[in-house]
């Protein structure tokens, strides 16, 4: 059965023209259903997750200050939000999502999280829209439980994984690949265990053949048990952050990618959508909604 991780948490108010697009996590999951891709059924609303998970990742200092809504107002700039304990427990939700898809993944193949991706929080610190590393704390779960051996991280988002690199700068059982633009946030890139930084204007074709490339060469290379994917779709040529010239099919193409070559490996995998920024909202929607629709198709 497809599973999908998503709360009513999730959807939280923010300052008018604030640039991140808050509502796309009520409205793909309402689209899904509407055009008949899922079911009431595939959903499921996570819990916060238990602090031990949190401590195993980020340090015990930024946690607490987290926690007791006590970051400095430059920290608070850093992430991108206005601080709340509301945000902080949407936050907490996102992250059990992502760690209880990993258990829907290795029983059903694939898993996906409405939210998460937040690829930008490191150890010890939360920038760009990001608190707390969702893959990173569902990836030391795993290996903590000896539920898999080698991870694979396959992060699309045209941001570079900075934070989600940082964490395993020193753990040869997550490799971290990260393709992006190489001239976007953020200015100071981290070092994942491959980083493919692409030049603005990077159109379909380039695109789709570098990560086919690449990709077949980790499965070979890693030979992981276990897949997380940031499907971020700020990659469009639409998109007001991305400088990246891919379509829409370009793509629904580079998750076909990634999906299909998950399934014939037999690899779980688990998706958490990560970003987009177009102007047209439907943009946005219709390339996220396009990776559920792929996971039902191939998956299913």
């Amino acid at each position: 059965m497809f599973k999908i991780a998503w709360a009513p948490s999730y959807v939280l108010p923010l300052p008018p023209n604030h640039r991140f697009p808050m509502s796309k996590y009520d409205v793909l999951p309402q689209q899904l259903l509407y055009e008949g891709t899922v079911k009431p059924g595939n959903f499921f609303a996570p819990e916060p997750v238990e602090e031990k998970w949190i401590l195993r990742t980020h340090d015990d200092a930024y946690w607490n200050k987290l926690a007791s809504q006590s970051l400095s107002p430059q920290e608070i700039r850093r992430t991108g939000f206005p601080l709340s304990q509301e945000l902080v427990q949407r936050e907490v939700t996102i992250m059990q999502g992502t760690l209880q898809c990993t258990h829907y993944a290795l029983q059903y193949g694939v898993a996906m999280n409405i939210a998460g991706g937040t690829h930008h929080a490191f150890t010890n610190k939360g920038e760009g829209f990001c608190l707390l590393n969702d893959i990173a704390i569902a990836s030391n779960y795993l290996l903590d439980n000896e539920l898999v051996k080698q991870i694979l991280v396959v992060d699309l988002d045209v941001h570079q994984g900075n934070g989600t690199a940082q964490i395993f700068r020193d753990e040869p059982r997550v490799f971290t690949f990260s393709m992006h633009g190489s001239n976007n946030y953020p200015l100071q890139k981290e070092h994942s265990d491959l980083d493919i930084g692409l030049p603005d204007k990077t159109d379909d074709s380039f695109y789709l053949k570098t990560l086919d490339t690449n990709l077949k060469n980790l499965l070979d290379k890693v030979e992981p048990d276990f897949l997380f994917f940031q499907s971020g779709v700020d990659i469009l040529d639409t998109d007001k952050l991305g400088k990246l010239s891919v379509t829409r099919e370009g793509c629904k193409q580079r998750d076909r990618i990634v999906l299909e070559a998950a399934k014939q490996n037999s690899i779980p995998l688990v998706a958490s959508m990560g970003g987009g920024y177009s102007e047209n909202f439907r943009d946005i929607i219709e390339a996220h909604a396009n990776t559920y629709r792929l996971a039902q198709e191939i998956f299913f």
